[in-house]
C-alpha cells in the first residue's frame, strides 16, 4: 500500500478500502482473542461510528503475556543476543515500518482522528526514525573500567532490567511506542505494550511487523482493553520490573501507589503539561512568532501533552500579535482527518469532547475574552470537532490558566517586566515544554534557563529530535525520559563487577 506526495484523497480512500485491522491480542508471537473471549468497539471519532471490534483483555491476558516475556527473557532470545544482532534486527524492522509507512498512517488517521497529513509527514516517518537511531546507538555505547590500582578490575556494565510493561497514549499511538519501545529493546528487554483503548491499532500492526524482522517469540506483546484494568494488572505484577507510562498526571499518581504495594518496581513517567510560550518584547519579528505559537498550541488538536496552551506576551505586543495569530489560526482548516487539506481533526472520543467544551464554558463564566471558536463544529459529520479557541484577558485563577485541557484552547496573558514573565510562566504544578521569543542572545540564554521546564525552544516550538531527551519536572514526570541515549539507561541496571587480580 503507496500513497502519493502530495496526497490526493482518492489515492486516501482507494488505501483505506484496502486496510485489514489486527483486532486481536499478540502474546508470545501470535494472535489471539482475549481469554474472556470478550471485545470492545473501537469508535472513528470523525464520525462517531463504530471502527472495528477488538480484543478486550483482562488480568488473565496480562498474566499470560507477562508470562512469554519473562520466559523469552530468561532464555536469552533477545537480552544476550550480541548488541550487532540486535541491531540488525531493529534496523530490519524500521525497513518493514518504512514499507508499510502508509498503512500505518492511515491506522492512526482512523483510529485517533489525527491528519492524514501529519501520520504520513511526521509521525510515520519520526517512528521509523525513532527505532533507526536507537538501533544504531547499540554498538556506539561501551562498558566502563573504574580507576583502580593494578591489583584490581573493576567493571561498571549495564544489563537489561527483564520485562518491561509500557502504557501508551491515544494522542500519538505508533510515535509514542516507538519512544518507549526503541529504548526497551535496543537494551535487551522483553515488553508487554498497552495501548491506549481508544488506538491500539496501529500497536498490533507494530508488533506483527516486529516478528516478521526476526524478534524473538514473547519479546514483544500487545494487549489492547481497559487501562484501569492492564494498566494496574502490569504496575501490580510481581514478574514486571519496569512500567513506562505516557499519560496523565492522576494516573501517573495511581502507577506509583501500585509500584508500592508490589515489588517496587521502576515507573517511569512522561505526564502532562500547562506549557508556557513567553514572547518578550523583543521577539522581533511577529509573524513568525504567530505562526509558531498557533502551531504550537493548535497542532494535533491540541491534544498535546507539550501544546503551549499559555501565551504570556509583553503588554506592549499583545493586540498586534494576537490580531496575527487570529489570522493564522484561520488558516487551520478544521475538517475530515482523512482530507489532506485538514489540519485540525476531531477530539479523541465524545467524553473528552465534552471535557474540552466544559473547560470552554467555564472560562466564558470566569470573565475571559473569548476572541476566536469556543464551539463544538462540523455536528452534521457525528465527529467530535471543536473549533480553534482563543481567549484573552484570562486571569491566573482561572481553570482554563492553571489545568490542563488537552485541546485546541489557548488562553493569552500579558506582562511589563522580564521577571514578571518567568514568574508567570513557572506559575504552574507541571514543567514540561516551554517556548521562549527574543532576538537577544544574552536574554535568551538567562531566560530559558530560568524557565522551571524540562524542554525550553528558543524562537519556534520544538521538542527536539532523537538526541535530546524529553520529559519535564514538577508534576510533568517522574525519573523518566524518552528519547535520547538517556533513554537506554532507565531500562539497564548498573552493576559493578570487582575482580581481585593475582599480581604475584
Amino acid at each position: 500500500m503507496t500513497l502519493s506526495s502530495p496526497l490526493e484523497r482518492s489515492a486516501i480512500d482507494k488505501a483505506v478500502g484496502q486496510l485489514k485491522f489486527r483486532t486481536q491480542a499478540f502474546i508470545d508471537g501470535r494472535f489471539c482473542d482475549a481469554a474472556s473471549g470478550k471485545t470492545y468497539v473501537s469508535v472513528n471519532p470523525a464520525t462517531g461510528k463504530p471502527l472495528t471490534e477488538l480484543a478486550s483483555c483482562d488480568i488473565p491476558d496480562v498474566d499470560a503475556a507477562v508470562k512469554a516475556a519473562r520466559r523469552a527473557f530468561d532464555k536469552g532470545l533477545w537480552a544476550k543476543c550480541s548488541g550487532a544482532q540486535r541491531k540488525s534486527v531493529l534496523l530490519k524492522f524500521a525497513d518493514l515500518l518504512e514499507a508499510n509507512q502508509a498503512e500505518l498512517a492511515l491506522l492512526d488517521c482512523l483510529d485517533a482522528g489525527k491528519p492524514i497529513n501529519d501520520c504520513m509527514t511526521l509521525d510515520a516517518p519520526d517512528t521509523i526514525d525513532c527505532f533507526r537511531w536507537h538501533a544504531e546507538a547499540i554498538d556506539k555505547e561501551y562498558e566502563r573500567l573504574a580507576p583502580t590500582g593494578p591489583e584490581n578490575v573493576g567493571m561498571i556494565v549495564r544489563e537489561p532490567l527483564g520485562v518491561v510493561g509500557a502504557i501508551l497514549p491515544w494522542n500519538f499511538p505508533m510515535q509514542m511506542a516507538a519512544w518507549k519501545l526503541g529504548p526497551i529493546l535496543a537494551t535487551g528487554n522483553s515488553v508487554v505494550v498497552k495501548p491506549a483503548r481508544q488506538t491500539s491499532l496501529s500497536a498490533l500492526r507494530l508488533a506483527e511487523l516486529a516478528a516478521e524482522a526476526g524478534i524473538p517469540e514473547g519479546v514483544f506483546n500487545v494487549i489492547p482493553g481497559s487501562g484501569s484494568v492492564i494498566g494496574a494488572a502490569l504496575c501490580k505484577h510481581m514478574d514486571v520490573d519496569a512500567v513506562a507510562f505516557t499519560g496523565s498526571t492522576e494516573v501517573g499518581r495511581q502507577l506509583l501507589e501500585y509500584s508500592a504495594q508490589s515489588n517496587l518496581k521502576r515507573i517511569l513517567l512522561e505526564l502532562g503539561g500547562k506549557n508556557p510560550q513567553v514572547v518578550l518584547e523583543s521577539a522581533g519579528d511577529l509573524d513568525h512568532v504567530a505562526a509558531e505559537a498557533v502551531s504550537c498550541v493548535f497542532w494535533n488538536m491540541g491534544e498535546n501533552c507539550s501544546s503551549g496552551s499559555r501565551l504570556i506576551v509583553h503588554r506592549k505586543l499583545k493586540d498586534a500579535l494576537l490580531a496575527r495569530m487570529v489570522n493564522v489560526a484561520g488558516e487551520w482548516t478544521v475538517g475530515d482527518p482523512l482530507d489532506p487539506a485538514t489540519r485540525i481533526g476531531p477530539l479523541i472520543e465524545e467524553a473528552h469532547m465534552k471535557k474540552v467544551l466544559d473547560y470552554i464554558e467555564s472560562g466564558k463564566q470566569q470573565g475571559a475574552k473569548l476572541v476566536l471558536g469556543g464551539e463544538r463544529i462540523l455536528r452534521e459529520t457525528g465527529g467530535y470537532f471543536v473549533a480553534a479557541t482563543i481567549f484573552d484577558d484570562v486571569q491566573p485563577d482561572m481553570r482554563i490558566a492553571r489545568e490542563e485541557i488537552f485541546g485546541p484552547v489557548l488562553s493569552v496573558f500579558t506582562f511589563d517586566t522580564e521577571e514578571q514573565a518567568i514568574a508567570m510562566a513557572n506559575d504552574t504544578t507541571y514543567g514540561l515544554t516551554a517556548s521562549v521569543y527574543t532576538q537577544n542572545v544574552g536574554t535568551a540564554h538567562r531566560v530559558a534557563r530560568a524557565l522551571r521546564a524540562g524542554t525550553v525552544s528558543v524562537n519556534c516550538f520544538s521538542e527536539g529530535d532523537a538526541t535530546t531527551p524529553f520529559g519535564g519536572f514538577g508534576q510533568s514526570g517522574f525519573f523518566g525520559r524518552d528519547k535520547s541515549i538517556f533513554a537506554h539507561y532507565q531500562y539497564t541496571e548498573l552493576k559493578t563487577v570487582w575482580m581481585q587480580l593475582n599480581t604475584h
